[in-house]
């Protein structure tokens, strides 16, 4: 679909495209093109304006995908916390479906200028929950820190 007419030579141009960076490498090809300057950047210029309506298009269509993923997942969340509370700890098994419960263990530290300097990661001032998580579970109090408990539910 192009909004312009372009020149076929153009339009069906072998575009060598580096995967890493995007860039054209063969513009040296595109140069030998028998058209002259002026038509040859006309329709260059035309070809780039359709490039750039169909990454609009295609971003504005991510952009909608991303919502209509973000509404799925807040419903599914919200139909697993009524399933928990029905459920109330309790597995449920039938031919189709089988439910459990799966625990987990995080780390919580609201205030991480209070953690002490050996829990702080060099790179940027962010507390290094891994070993945080250790040193709680090897019973080590360290401030400002706790584990907090979680359980989620398995639908398989």
């Amino acid at each position: 679909m192009s909004l312009y007419t372009i020149m076929y030579e153009i339009e069906n141009f072998e575009f060598e495209v580096d995967e890493e960076t995007g860039e054209v490498v063969n513009f040296d090809k595109l140069d030998e093109l028998e058209v002259e300057r002026d038509t040859k950047i006309e329709n260059i210029g035309l070809y780039i304006k359709n490039l750039d309506a169909e990454s609009k298009m295609i971003r504005e269509e991510e952009k909608s995908l991303a919502e209509r993923r973000r509404v799925k997942e807040n419903k599914m969340e919200s139909l697993k916390k009524y399933l928990m509370d029905c459920l109330d700890g309790q597995k449920f098994e039938t031919s189709k479906l089988k439910i459990s419960y799966r625990k987990s263990q995080r780390v919580e530290c609201p205030d991480y200028t209070v953690v002490p300097l050996e829990y702080i990661k060099l790179k940027d001032p962010e507390v290094d929950k891994v070993a945080v998580k250790e040193a709680l579970k090897k019973g080590i109090s360290v401030n400002g820190c706790q584990l907090i408990e979680n359980t989620s539910i398995v639908i398989k």
